[in-house]
């Protein structure tokens, strides 16, 4: 059935706590539990996080899923136990394959690793899509896609689709899912692929959606059996989409 759900910002549960404030499109652990609200085709987690300088989430345990980082602002260090560390940026592509078990930490410290030392908070989207197959050696993958984005157009940031191989800034493995990025100047606009579940959020500006309306920052549009919609750009704007070509039950 042809729908799309539009979830505006101020309808997210929340979490305060005194270094965090988080969002959270979905369901997670600890909130009250929602189950029509546990996922939207292969998404399973869609977190807007903002964390205080200094401090992050610690050394912590994950299995069995792609876990994709987009930092909006500032930046965050990412160090697991496979050896990878590095300095998240806006513009920068990250993905983590945990596979059959990886222990990693994020924190807004940079300075640790040789940056100057700062007071900013860093600002950032992680989402969660589960593999086509569990039990697969963990991984990790990041590139700067910064220049890719200027062209206004919609830019393939993390695939496991076949037809995005030789497009793709980093591979996830599902090869039913794809994450895009834009970023929009006013008047400017682009269209929606194809896809039987689409998730459109907007990180920052406003934009207008084809069918729907207007969204601004935080919005969220959930698109099921559709696709081909325009976005158009009413201020400077980023957007993150989704393309999924299976939902739970056929992943």
């Amino acid at each position: 059935m042809v729908a799309i759900d539009v979830r505006r910002a101020a309808d997210r549960t929340e979490t305060r706590l005194s270094w965090l404030h988080g969002r959270h499109s979905f369901w997670i652990g600890g909130q009250p539990y929602d189950p029509a609200n546990t996922h939207h085709g292969l998404l399973l987690v869609h977190n807007e996080d903002t964390i205080n300088p200094g401090a992050g989430f610690e050394t912590h345990p994950h299995q069995d899923m792609e876990i994709v980082t987009w930092v909006l602002e500032g930046a965050l260090v990412h160090q697991d136990s496979e050896g990878n560390s590095g300095i998240i940026y806006p513009g920068l592509a990250q993905r983590m394959s945990a596979g059959t078990g990886i222990m990693h930490s994020e924190k807004n410290d940079s300075w640790r690793l040789g940056s100057a030392l700062h007071s900013d908070p860093v600002h950032l989207v992680q989402m969660w899509i589960v593999p086509d197959e569990p039990g697969v050696t963990p991984g990790y993958e990041q590139l700067d896609i910064d220049h890719d984005l200027l062209a206004g157009g919609l830019v393939t940031v993390a695939s496991g689709r076949p037809r995005h191989a030789a497009e793709t800034a980093i591979r996830i493995r599902n090869r039913d899912a794809a994450l895009h990025a834009a970023r929009l100047v006013p008047g400017h606009s682009v269209q929606l692929p194809e896809a039987p579940y689409l998730h459109l959020y907007v990180t920052r500006g406003s934009v207008d959606l084809e069918g729907a309306g207007p969204l601004t920052a935080g919005d969220a549009a959930r698109l099921t059996a559709t696709g081909g919609q325009r976005i158009s750009a009413t201020e400077p704007a980023e957007i993150l989409v989704w393309e999924m070509h299976a939902g739970l039950a056929h992943a």
